[in-house]
Formats: structure tokens, sequence, C-alpha cells
């Protein structure tokens, strides 16, 4: 696999992360601006802002849970040319599913609808772990 092929997903992931960081930026100013939370306020209680910009920002720090792991995982598969044709597939799988549970989350947050996007990505996850272990130890 070509070094672009490998690491396309990975940008695509951090572009996720980009975006989601802009758009709680965004958020958050404007919820300033409309008076629904105070500066002064927020130095001392972080967490009094409004439900959208909340919505948003646990979107974005989710970005920093299982994503961390796949690139780990990416950049294991790449260092020690483990990263095939599934490996590939399955790291588009999983990013599709971060993007889904991102989209539900910033979106109606069903918690049921949002716990299965982050199962999933996560059983993906789990799939291309032991698949390189098995490809790394055991010449699969």
């Amino acid at each position: 696999m070509t070094p672009q092929t490998v690491l396309l997903p990975v940008f695509a992931q951090v572009a996720l992360t980009f975006f989601l960081m802009v758009w709680m930026g965004r958020s958050r100013f404007a919820a300033v601006r409309k008076g629904q939370v105070s500066a002064s306020e927020l130095k001392r209680n972080w967490t009094g802002w409004p439900e959208r910009p909340t919505q948003i920002a646990a979107a974005f720090h989710n970005q920093f849970q299982l994503p961390v792991l796949f690139y780990v995982l990416v950049l294991i598969a790449f260092i020690t040319t483990q990263a095939d044709f599934l490996f590939v597939v399955l790291s588009w799988l999983f990013v599709v599913m971060r993007a889904i549970h991102a989209y539900v989350h910033t979106g109606r947050n069903d918690l049921h609808a949002r716990f299965r996007a982050f199962f999933i990505g996560a059983v993906i996850l789990m799939i291309m772990w032991v698949y390189v272990l098995l490809k790394l130890f055991v010449g699969l």
C-alpha cells in the first residue's frame, strides 16, 4: 500500500477533529455574544455553557479517546509495513463510524444511536488491533 493510501484515513479523522474544534469555538463565541453565558462566569465555572456548545464540545473531546488508539495503530502498521488493503478498508470504516458518532452527537443526540456508532467503531478498532497483532507475531 502506498503511504498516501494508508495515511488518508488518518488525515480524514484529523479533519473531523479540526472541524469540530472550529465549530465548537464558533458556537461558544456565539453563546457569549448572545448573552447566554458571560465570560466572567466561565472563568469560575467552565461547565456553564448552554446545551448546543456543550454538545459540540463533547463531540470534539470524544476525538481524543478511541481515535488516539487508531492513530497509534496506524503508525505501528505503517512503520512495520503491515498495512494492507483490509487494514485500509477497516481504517475507513472506523473513520466513518467516528463521523457518524459526531453527527449524532451534535444533531439529535440520541444516546442509542450514538452508542451504536461508538460500539461499531470500537469493534472495528479492536479487530484492526488483533489483525495487526496476528500479522506481526503469527505471520498471518
